[in-house]
């Protein structure tokens, strides 16, 4: 017979391996997306650098980058950041599904970060605030970022949920 206990202890471990591999799929697909169709995203990325759809206040234009290497450079750096996030998130997958839930929770964990980090410091911070982002109608890519900052967050809190991990607690 099984109890609500032993249920509830399988559940759980469940729950990280799927959130974690929604989250792998995700950022596997946005990477392989901003590799396969470069040209769209690097055109986000060069308006938001050059802040040539904000409000031109002289007091922030200082900030703007105009040099299309470096914006290029910062697009690639971010691609590259997105693979390994994928790759790492995927290697958190292998390790939910083969039950080795210490790796797998230490692993996910690297990865939910680096999309944090990425998301909430780049986009969030630098892109939004540093180089004005949320003054543009056209290239505002803050909606999108909070929903993988904060999705990243919601799956990084339920893998460290007491119980998600059982041979880790």
């Amino acid at each position: 017979m099984t109890t609500p206990t032993s249920r509830a202890s399988r559940a759980l471990p469940l729950a990280a391996t799927l959130l974690t591999a929604t989250v792998a799929l995700y950022i596997a697909l946005v990477a392989f997306g901003n590799i396969t169709d470069f040209d769209s995203n690097q055109q986000f990325v060069r308006h938001v650098l050059a802040m040539d759809t904000t409000f031109k206040d002289d007091d922030l234009m200082w900030r703007a980058v105009t040099s299309h290497g470096l914006q290029d450079a910062a697009y690639v750096v971010i691609i590259a950041w997105e693979v390994v996030a994928a790759v790492v998130l995927i290697g958190g997958t292998w390790f939910w599904g083969r039950r080795e839930y210490g790796r797998a929770r230490q692993v996910s964990t690297y990865g939910l970060l680096m999309l944090m980090v990425l998301f909430g410091a780049g986009f969030i911070g630098v892109g939004g605030e540093w180089f004005a982002m949320w003054q543009s109608e056209d290239w505002n890519g803050l909606e999108a970022a909070t929903r993988v900052f904060l999705l990243s967050g919601v799956v990084l809190l339920v893998i460290h949920l007491p119980g998600a991990a059982p041979d880790a607690d």
